[in-house]
C-alpha cells in the first residue's frame, strides 16, 4: 500500500498506448462512414435493358418495345429510332413514373404505332433495328425480324 501512494505515475505506457490506438480506430470507422455515404450519390448508374421488341405487321401495325432499367438512378429515353429514322411523334409510354422517365429498378413498355411515325409499315420478314438514347447520351440497340 506504501508503494501505491508514492508512485506518481497516471498510466502505464501499455495502457496508453491501448487508449491510442482505440481512439484511432474509432475515429478511421467514422470517417471510413463519412466517405462512404459521400460516394453512395456519385455512384449512381442508369442501365436500361431492352427485354422484348413485339412487331405487328401490317397497316396499322405496331412495335411494343419492353425496356427494364436495372441500374441503380431513374433514367429518361430522349430518343426512339427505327432504323436510320427518328420517331419524334405518337410514342406511348406504359409503366413510366412521368413520360418517358424510368425509375430504378422498373419495367416499362414503348409502343411504336405506325400510323403515327414516318415508319409506314412493318413488313413481315423484314429486319428492324430499334435504339433508345437516354438523357446521358447511352444507346441501347435490339433487332428483331417481323413475323
Amino acid at each position: 500500500m506504501k508503494n501505491f501512494r508514492r508512485s506518481k505515475k497516471a498510466l502505464s505506457p501499455v495502457v496508453a498506448s491501448i487508449i491510442l490506438i482505440a481512439v484511432t480506430v474509432a475515429v478511421s470507422i467514422a470517417v471510413a462512414a463519412w466517405m462512404g455515404a459521400l460516394t453512395i450519390g456519385f455512384t449512381a448508374t442508369e442501365q436500361l435493358t431492352i427485354t422484348s421488341v413485339t412487331v405487328t405487321s401490317g397497316s396499322p401495325g405496331s412495335a411494343v418495345i419492353g425496356v427494364s432499367n436495372t441500374g441503380t438512378s431513374s433514367l429518361t429515353i430522349n430518343q426512339v429510332w427505327v432504323g436510320n429514322t427518328q420517331i419524334t411523334a405518337g410514342l406511348t409510354y406504359t409503366g413510366m413514373a412521368s413520360g418517358s422517365t424510368l425509375a430504378a429498378n422498373s419495367q416499362g413498355t414503348i409502343t411504336i404505332p405506325t400510323t403515327a411515325t414516318p415508319v409506314q409499315n412493318f413488313v413481315s420478314g423484314n429486319s428492324y433495328m430499334f435504339k433508345l438514347v437516354t438523357a446521358k447520351g447511352n444507346a441501347y440497340q435490339y433487332t428483331v425480324v417481323a413475323p
